[in-house]
């Protein structure tokens, strides 16, 4: 989103084009039930519409612009556009979606490319419910004691947390449980420096840069 439209497909592509190792996507559940791009619960800051995306259907939600004339993508025209080996992290934003985007991976077999994640603790149970062999990841803005067992009861291998608010004794705690961590967002040489020194696994970035960033930068020793 640092480059293109947020949550487009122009968006996707460029990341693909630019080397990224994967996208992360969004998904909310129209008021038909399609399972639409988009990060917020309402079009107002990403698209020239207004309201929110459950009281739109996917034919209003059509005629919006999402900016640069593209427009409002459903999760199956992203799985279309994109490379199948290129690694999708779709978050589940409305819990409602879980039960539509489980059919989906089941349609479609994408188990080996979707990763699943969400804050809604319940949204995961209900898709891992489904799908039980389903990778899961729970995102976090508060790191509190609970952490690790809000993981474990989900299924998730691997947390992604905000990196403003995550502290060593977070990511050891996650380690000894066998639960690998990674943090949103690393946009910076010092936000980069700081993933590092944490040890994390990864990190989500609006930037495609960040990834030349971290091939030519070398590691702690």
């Amino acid at each position: 989103m640092g480059v293109e439209p947020e949550n487009t497909v122009r968006s996707f592509l460029r990341a693909e084009r630019e080397g990224l190792d994967g996208i992360e996507l969004d998904l909310h559940l129209s008021k038909d039930g399609a399972l639409v791009v988009m990060h917020d619960a309402t079009v107002d800051r990403t698209t020239d519409g207004s309201g929110a995306i459950g009281d739109l259907t996917l034919a209003e939600l059509r005629t919006l612009d999402a900016g640069r004339g593209e427009r409002v993508p459903v999760f199956e025209e992203v799985l279309s556009a994109v490379s199948p080996e290129l690694p999708i992290q779709a978050e589940i934003k409305d819990a409602r979606a879980a039960r539509v985007l489980a059919e989906v991976l089941r349609e479609r077999a994408l188990l080996d490319q979707v990763t699943v994640i969400s804050f809604h603790d319940d949204a995961l149970r209900e898709i891992r419910g489904l799908l039980p062999d389903v990778r899961t990841v729970l995102v976090a803005g508060r790191t509190g004691k609970d952490l690790v067992d809000r993981a474990q009861a989900v299924g998730a291998r691997l947390v992604s947390l905000e990196l403003g608010k995550l502290c060593l004794d977070t990511v050891e705690d996650c380690r000894r449980a066998d639960i690998e961590v990674m943090a949103w967002t690393v946009n910076t040489p010092r936000e980069l420096a700081l993933a590092r020194a944490l040890g994390l696994v990864g990190a989500v970035t609006d930037l495609p840069g960040t990834k030349r960033m971290v091939q030519s930068s070398p590691e702690p020793a």
